[in-house]
């Protein structure tokens, strides 16, 4: 039986499969994605970053997503307590060249991506389980089942594995890591009807930060709205209640939640996830390569999911056309793709991990705002995408890191209680100059 021979197989056709598959199919190379679900189907992950806007522009899809999904101009975070919040605006970040992103509905986003890569040259197979791998001297063997039942093989010069948190050559391999310190369970569900300000204020995503757990609210159409809570799992766990009843339960305790939820409806079942923040110690081997989820994932506080797995496929689809042009090549590219990924996860963890270590310390500096040295403007970039190479942005965020960790010791900046307060509003929400 003839086999099919494809130059690279992707193994998942979320955003960092379908992004690789577009590119390498323009590129000229013949390519398959292999996708265990049909799209649409639900995913969590809603609000994206500006520096994923040159990539759009790069796969030739921007005019869709401009036609489909609400723009996104920055964020707001507020104290529970009530007492301070901020808006910032990407614009206004270190030497920005971006003003916006999109809070997207996955479904929508995913086929949207999917569905491009199809129309651009790429092979894509849905409803297909990969069954096994067999790693040969110049190829690998992909076993596959499809929605009939029916099997096949086929055949590739390399894999890539874009499975999200299957994470498939990670399990295979015994490489996936899961971060200790990071175990946190979120409920969520989509709601109508949320209140919330007119113009581009209405576009933000708005970050609740209370003591022991963060509330994300993120508008995903002119009416429609994602809204969760992230805790340790442990205390998910000591609540002893269903997600649905969890989620009704912190929303109701959250005035700055609450207050925009007067006539809110939910519109999807309340859903769950737990445990999710995890890293493979090893992104590439002879014949194959991670990337997105796949090869890590960073608790989403800042909603820098679909941004590593766009950026991380990008440049897995430039390394493998690399190598296919010339593999005597190919140890020093998967090299430094591997480095190039690590490092920009290492940004995020760094920002999450400050997030959750000196959280109140954290909130307290970034709610008090100043126009010195353009620190929140450095912040304000990172949180949009920018990778943070220059030294420029880097001596800024090490002296931001400085103030939340001398923060503990010296009020600096106000102290909040963080503890949520009934009948109080929060004072009005003001832009991100900089910080200290």
């Amino acid at each position: 039986m003839e086999i099919d021979t494809y130059d690279v197989a992707i193994i998942g056709g979320g955003p960092a499969g379908s992004t690789a598959a577009t590119l390498l199919a323009r590129a000229g190379r013949r390519v398959v994605v292999l996708e265990r679900d049909k799209f649409p189907r639900f995913h969590i992950g809603e609000s994206l970053l500006p520096f994923s806007m040159q990539t759009f522009d790069r796969l030739g899809v921007r005019e869709k997503l401009d036609r489909t999904f609400l723009p996104k101009f920055g964020g707001e975070i507020v104290a529970a307590c009530g007492t301070k919040g901020v808006k910032f605006y990407f614009k206004d970040g270190f030497r920005s060249r971006r003003d916006r992103s999109y809070q997207v509905t996955r479904s929508e986003f995913d086929k949207l991506l999917l569905d491009h890569s199809r129309e651009n040259g790429a092979e894509v197979r849905e409803e297909t389980d990969v069954k096994n791998i067999a790693f040969e001297n110049e190829r690998v063997r992909v076993d596959i089942e499809n929605s009939a039942g029916a099997d096949e093989t086929i055949e590739a010069r390399y894999l890539l594995d874009c499975s999200g948190r299957q994470t498939v050559l990670g399990n295979f391999y015994n490489l996936k890591k899961n971060y200790d310190h990071l175990q946190k369970f979120s409920v969520f569900a989509h709601y109508e009807n949320v209140d919330r300000p007119e113009g581009i204020d209405g576009t933000l995503i708005r970050m609740v930060r209370g003591l022991d757990r963060w509330f994300w609210m993120i508008p995903l159409t002119t009416t429609r709205m994602s809204i969760g809570v992230v805790m340790d799992t442990a205390t998910f766990r000591a609540m002893k209640l269903s997600p649905e009843t969890a989620l009704e339960q912190c929303i109701d305790e959250q005035p700055m939640v609450l207050e925009r939820m007067k006539r809110a409806e939910r519109v999807s079942p309340v859903y769950s996830a737990g445990d999710y923040s995890y890293r493979n110690t090893k992104l590439f081997g002879d014949r194959w390569l991670l990337a997105g989820d796949a090869a890590g994932f960073i608790d989403p506080v800042f909603s820098s999911g679909v941004f590593l797995a766009i950026i991380s496929a990008e440049k897995a689809a430039d390394t493998l056309d690399e190598v296919l042009r010339d593999e005597s090549r190919k140890r020093r590219l998967f090299k430094k793709y591997a480095r190039t990924v690590d490092y920009i996860m290492d940004i995020y963890l760094t920002i999450v991990n400050s997030w959750y270590r000196r959280g109140k310390e954290f909130i307290e500096v970034f709610l008090n705002p100043t126009d010195t040295m353009q620190i929140a403007a450095a912040v304000n970039a990172v949180l949009a995408g920018n990778e943070g190479k220059s030294l420029a942005i880097k001596w800024r965020m090490w002296l931001f890191y400085f103030f939340v960790n001398a923060q503990r010791f010296l009020p600096l900046s106000p102290r909040l209680s963080l503890v949520p307060k009934k009948e109080t509003s929060p004072s009005p929400a003001e832009p991100v100059g900089a910080i200290l």
